[in-house]
């Protein structure tokens, strides 16, 4: 079986996710994807999300859109969330011969030498890095890493949030999260 591990505070879950989800679902012939709603993400300052109640419910509505999105939750809790945490915790519920992705954007993966346990990190997944046009970054040696090119996707939740908060109409979510916010009054004040 073929796992993909995308997570992210989807604060909010927007299009953008979802299309990189489905292409790289397609690509790598992935059986699922598991969107890891984090719990509280060591490179945020605590309380500067929307709570994982809400965020995670929101990924259970955008997962509705291909039966292979999986909402997951194995990073709920205060801990901080790190990436080898949860590569461990799936790690154990899988066979042998289950090959576990972990999707990134090419940002991150700048970045990855830095991680919390990098070298285990770099062991245990194959990385699906989501390139951006004319962006560089250097591959470790020891990284099973595979780009996936997509269309330039201008989407950050942050722009989405700051739209949601000055009342203007967005088309970058899904209409199931987009009435959530609605029918919860969420993102009216940062």
């Amino acid at each position: 079986m073929n796992i993909a591990i995308f997570g992210g505070t989807f604060d909010p879950i927007h299009n953008a996710h979802l299309t990189v989800a489905l292409e790289a679902a397609d690509r790598f012939s992935l059986d699922r994807v598991l969107f890891v709603t984090a719990g509280q993400p060591p490179h945020k300052p605590e309380g500067s999300t929307l709570a994982y109640e809400h965020r995670h419910r929101m990924v259970e509505l955008a997962c509705e859109a291909d039966p292979r999105f999986e909402p997951s939750r194995l990073e709920e809790g205060d801990a901080k969330s790190y990436s080898i945490d949860t590569i461990e915790k799936l790690r154990a519920t899988l066979s042998p011969g289950d090959r576990l992705f972990f999707v990134l954007g090419a940002d991150a993966f700048a970045e990855i030498s830095s991680w919390y346990r990098a070298a285990d990190v770099l062991r245990e997944v194959e990385f699906i890095i989501v390139a951006r046009p004319g962006y560089e970054y250097v591959t470790p040696p020891t990284a099973r890493a595979h780009r996936l090119e997509t269309l330039a996707l201008p989407v950050s939740s942050s722009e989405i949030r700051r739209r949601l908060v000055a009342s203007q109409a967005t088309g970058d979510l899904p209409p199931a999260v987009l009435a959530y916010i609605t029918a919860h009054g969420l993102y009216r004040s940062e």
